[in-house]
């Protein structure tokens, strides 16, 4: 992906997607490294409700990025948003908030919440500039390094 212009397909994960979404997440060091049953399950029907969605490149059908939500309305907690290194900083993770967003106010969610490591400053800027505020702090919530974790929420409208 090399421009913003690539038209983006925001679709449901599928089981075909599994091993790029799997790929990228352990690519992206900012990124939860979850291993490929973690994304098994969220299709599981039988599993807490879940939202997955994926960015597609629509002349590749190669996969840019992804977003998953646990949902228990009225609230959802963003659990991951990631989006490849060649395809950063054009649109895709404004994209698939968007697309994520749309989705959970169909399912009745009014609030999104999320955490994130108080040192991923790109990561705190990107939420901030979706329209998520600090609404607190985990002290030393995560480990390998300890730090923080910082709460954010977002009003959906």
């Amino acid at each position: 992906m090399s421009s913003p212009e690539h038209e983006l397909l925001i679709r449901g994960l599928t089981a075909a997607d599994l091993d790029r979404v799997t790929e990228i997440g352990k690519t992206l060091s900012q990124a939860p490294h979850w291993p490929r049953w973690v994304y098994e399950a969220v299709l599981a029907p039988s599993s807490p409700r879940r939202l997955a969605l994926v960015a597609e490149v629509a002349e590749t059908g190669t996969i840019a990025g992804f977003a998953v939500a646990g949902i228990l309305a009225p609230e959802a907690e963003l659990e991951s948003i990631a989006v490849t290194v060649e395809a950063q900083r054009q649109g895709v993770g404004r994209r698939l908030f968007s697309a994520l967003a749309g989705e959970l106010r169909l399912a009745g969610v009014r609030d999104v919440v999320l955490e994130v490591r108080a040192s991923n400053g790109a990561a705190l800027g990107f939420y901030g500039s979706l329209g998520f505020g600090e609404t607190g702090r985990r002290t030393r919530y995560y480990a390998d390094p300890i730090e923080d974790a910082v709460l954010m929420g977002l009003r959906l409208r």
